[in-house]
C-alpha cells in the first residue's frame, strides 16, 4: 500500500498514552513528534479508528496483544478521526479501521479491516523484520535437546541458568523439575514444581512435569525390575506385572518397550482394572511431552489395538 506525502503542522509535546495500554493517543498537533519523529527509531503503527466503529473495537485489542509481544520492535500509536481527521484525510483513508506503518517519517503500508493476530504478526514481521531468538529462548532449546539425548545434567545446569535470568520461567522450572525426576531426585524435583506460580499451574510444561514426578514416584516402589519379568515368563497373562514392569521400563526411559507392555494389555483385556493401562499410556503421553517420537509412536500402536 502506497501513500502519498503530506504534511502535518505543530510540533508540540507528545500525546499521553492511556493508563496501562501498550497505545499512545496521538492528536494532530502532537502526530510530529508521537509518529514522524518516532518512527526515526522503529516503526510506528497508527490505528485510525472511531468510538462508533464496531470493527475497530474488535482489531484494537489484537493490535495491541501482538505489539505488546513484540517488545519494543514497533510502536502503537491510535488517532480518532471524529475528533482529529486531518492527518487520515492527507493520507485518503475513507474506511476504519485502518493501520498505517511509518518509517523513517513515512507511511510505508497498512492494512484494513479487523484482521486476525495472525495477519497482524505477518504485517510486523513484513514492516519490521522477524524477531529474533532471545538468548533464553535459545538456551530453552538447548536445554529440550539434551534432554532428548538424556543428557540430564547438561540440561539441569541449562534450565538452572535460565532461572538466573528468569526465575519465573515457566519451561525452565517445569524442565528441571522432569531432570530431578530422571535422575531419581524427586525431592528436588518436588521442590521446584512448588516454586511454579499458581498462575500458571495448568501450563502445559508443567502438567508434563507433574505426571513425570508422579511416574518416578509409582516406580520408585516397584523395586526390581526382574522380578517382574520372571513373573511374565512364567504367566504372559500377569497383567499386574506387565503394568508394573511398564512403569519400571519408563522409569528407565525405555519408553518404546514401556508402551509396548501397556499396549499388550489393553489387546488382551482392555477393561482389566478399568482400563488402568489404556490410562497409564495417556499419562505417559502427557510427561513426554506431545513433540516427542515415543507419544506419537505410543498413540499409534495404541489406536491399532482399540479400532481393529
Amino acid at each position: 500500500m502506497s501513500h502519498p506525502d503530506f504534511i502535518i503542522g505543530g510540533n508540540g509535546a507528545s500525546g499521553g498514552a492511556a493508563a496501562g495500554s501498550i497505545a499512545k493517543d496521538t492528536t494532530t498537533q502532537t502526530f510530529m513528534a508521537d509518529v514522524i519523529e518516532a518512527s526515526a527509531e522503529v516503526p510506528v503503527l497508527v490505528d485510525f479508528w472511531a468510538p462508533w466503529c464496531g470493527p475497530c473495537k474488535q482489531l484494537a485489542p489484537a493490535l495491541e496483544k501482538v505489539v505488546a509481544e513484540t517488545k519494543g520492535r514497533v510502536k502503537l500509536v491510535k488517532m480518532n478521526i471524529d475528533n482529529h481527521p486531518e492527518v487520515a484525510g492527507q493520507l485518503g483513508i475513507q474506511s476504519i479501521p485502518a493501520v498505517i506503518a511509518f518509517k523513517d517519517g513515512k507511511p510505508l503500508d497498512g492494512f484494513m479491516g479487523a484482521v486476525p493476530e495472525s495477519q497482524i504478526r505477518q504485517f510486523i514481521d513484513k514492516i519490521a523484520g522477524p524477531a529474533e531468538e532471545s538468548g533464553v529462548e535459545q538456551a530453552l532449546e538447548a536445554a529440550a535437546a539434551a534432554r532428548e539425548d538424556k543428557d540430564w545434567g547438561g540440561a539441569a545446569q541449562i534450565y538452572a541458568a535460565v532461572l538466573q535470568e528468569e526465575s519465573d520461567n515457566v519451561v525452565a522450572l517445569a524442565g528441571l523439575s522432569q531432570c530431578y525426576a530422571a535422575t531419581g531426585d524427586l525431592e528436588r524435583a518436588r521442590q521446584t514444581l512448588a516454586m511454579v506460580p499458581d498462575s500458571k499451574a495448568g501450563d502445559p510444561a508443567v502438567a508434563s512435569a507433574r505426571a513425570a514426578v508422579e511416574l518416578a514416584e509409582q516406580a520408585e516402589k516397584l523395586g526390581d525390575p526382574s522380578e517382574l519379568e520372571e513373573r511374565l515368563s512364567k504367566d504372559p497373562g500377569d497383567h499386574q506385572a506387565r503394568f508394573d514392569l511398564a512403569l519400571l521400563l519408563n522409569a528407565h526411559n525405555a519408553r518404546s518397550a514401556a508402551v509396548d507392555h501397556l499396549v499388550e494389555i489393553v489387546r488382551r483385556d482392555r477393561a482389566w482394572n478399568d482400563e488402568a493401562a489404556r490410562k497409564q499410556l495417556l499419562q505417559f503421553f502427557e510427561a513426554w511431552g506431545p513433540a516427542d517420537p515415543a507419544s506419537a509412536e505410543g498413540r499409534r500402536k495404541l489406536s491399532a489395538v482399540l479400532f481393529s
